[in-house]
């Protein structure tokens, strides 16, 4: 069985199989990331596509192989937000005067829902804020980041965070879930 380095270094050499090889490697592991970014299958799987086109277009430039997970992530977490922004043009406006930061209350509906669950009500939250939902809470950049990627101020993302986090609770309540664990 090849090892991932070997697989990258035959991509570089443009090799079709071991493209294919890669290409099928990652797509259990990222389909997922691309599922929390997009409003349906189809999207998430048009995200994928895109996403390692740019992946195979710039492996020659990878000069670490061990470090290509990360690489391949990020790209695809990228040509997301890139999707995102090409179809600004669909998404609702939002009134963030309106929207009221907490800062104390933070479930932990990763542990309390099933991965599809979960899904399914993170489809359900409007554009901006499912995106900053996945970015902050899923992802893990921090809200100066997810400004500089949405083009956004810093506390738009916060609010659209807040304002995620109020809906996700509100359609927990609905489905009978009323108590939540705390992260730090």
């Amino acid at each position: 069985m090849i090892n991932e380095q070997d697989l990258v270094r035959a991509c570089q050499r443009n090799d079709r199989k071991a493209q294919t090889a890669f290409y099928n490697m990652y797509k259990g592991k990222l389909m997922g990331v691309c599922r929390r970014y997009a409003r349906s299958k189809e999207e998430a799987e048009d995200i994928y596509q895109v996403a390692f086109v740019k992946v195979f277009n710039n492996i020659k430039s990878l000069e670490k192989p061990e470090a290509v997970g990360a690489w391949v992530r990020k790209t695809v977490i990228h040509t997301a937000i890139n999707y995102y922004h090409a179809n600004l043009k669909f998404q609702q406006n939002t009134d963030y005067e309106t929207v009221v930061l907490s800062n104390d209350d933070y479930p932990n509906i990763l542990a309390t829902l099933s991965s599809e669950d979960l899904l399914a009500l993170i489809h359900q939250l409007p554009d901006g804020y499912r995106m900053v939902f996945n970015l902050y809470v899923v992802d893990g950049y921090n809200h100066n980041e997810i400004g500089q990627m949405l083009g956004i101020s810093e506390n738009t993302s916060k609010s659209q965070l807040s304002r995620a986090k109020e809906l996700l609770r509100k359609q927990l309540k609905k489905l009978g879930i009323v108590s939540y664990e705390r992260i730090q």
